[in-house]
């Protein structure tokens, strides 16, 4: 009996001893492990349509770890959590930025880490939680946000393209064309007669212009001569208006003057008779100023005189 416990004892003993090796090789792997890698934790502010977990992490167009986890932040399900693995020796600053991309080649949704320059101090945990980074809006997030729309589109573009290029409209396009070869055609036949209908306009156009300067310096002249002629004609009526206005005045002044004489005798017409002399005087200047004006009001303006007509 004490041999078969003796036996019990040394095997429970090796069990353990075993064991004990086995927990501390998974130690030393798992220290070494956490010495290569290090994890960060991503917040996306968007979604992040094809990203899984196993997809790749770059920076800068280099491959450096991968997503371990993903999931939905449970105060705000808006945002999305994601925990990737780094190599240990991925330089990730405060300043690095993160957002969702996609591959050139295979067009599978990364995590693109860029940015961090050398004065930067490195990215750290706090109160031994994860460094965070938050990501930068990505224009792939909007795409994708937006692709139904943009797929509407297209198919809305293709269909009126579909429609603009009917056999009908592609009939009329070639009719159209035909026509304008025939009157390219056309003008390039008649290329001599279009060079000497230019050549016409030209010296129509020259003549045009003569002409208009001739008119030009005799629209001058006669507005000096008007200037000149007519002021000189406007001032003698001008004068022979002010001798009537003032006949007419001392015809007022003597009426008022001699109403009694004029009203008791005759004495009044003997100094009445000069001012109507001097009234009859006045009208008749103002009639022969009428009748040359009548008969000839240019000759008349300009100084010049009707040329009388020879009476046989």
């Amino acid at each position: 009996m004490e041999t078969r416990a003796h036996h019990v004892l040394i095997g429970l003993f090796t069990m353990i001893v075993v064991v004990a090796a086995l927990l501390f090789g998974l130690w030393l792997a798992k220290s070494s492990s956490d010495r290569q890698f290090s994890y960060y934790q991503v917040v996306f502010n968007e979604a992040v349509t094809g990203l899984s977990q196993g997809s790749a992490v770059q920076y800068n167009g280099i491959k450096v770890g991968d997503v371990t986890q993903l999931k939905l932040d449970k105060q705000d399900p808006r945002k999305v959590l994601a925990w990737i693995r780094l190599g240990g020796d991925t330089p990730v600053r405060q300043d690095t930025h993160a957002k969702l991309a996609l591959t050139g080649v295979t067009g599978l949704a990364v995590i693109q880490l860029s940015g961090g320059s050398p004065g930067s101090p490195p990215l750290e945990s706090k109160n031994g939680e994860l460094p965070v980074i938050v990501a930068d809006p990505s224009p792939l997030s909007r795409i994708l946000a937006n692709g139904e729309d943009l797929v509407m589109n297209i198919n809305d573009v293709v269909a009126r393209a579909s429609t603009l290029l009917s056999p009908e409209n592609m009939d009329r396009i070639g009719r159209t064309l035909d026509h304008l070869d025939k009157a390219t055609g056309a003008i390039a036949d008649q290329r001599d007669d279009i060079r000497t209908l230019l050549k016409q306009l030209a010296e129509a156009s020259r003549q045009a212009n003569d002409t208009l300067a001739q008119t030009q310096k005799l629209v001058q002249s006669a507005n000096g001569l008007v200037d000149n002629q007519g002021k000189a004609t406007l001032d003698s009526a001008r004068n022979a208006l002010a001798s009537v206005e003032r006949v007419t005045a001392n015809i007022d002044r003597l009426v008022n003057d001699n109403r009694a004489s004029i009203n008791g005798g005759m004495q009044g017409f003997s100094e009445l008779a000069p001012a109507i002399r001097e009234l009859r005087d006045a009208a008749g200047s103002l009639r022969g100023v009428a009748r040359r004006l009548d008969d000839n009001p240019t000759g008349f303006l300009l100084g010049r005189d009707r040329s009388k007509e020879f009476v046989p």
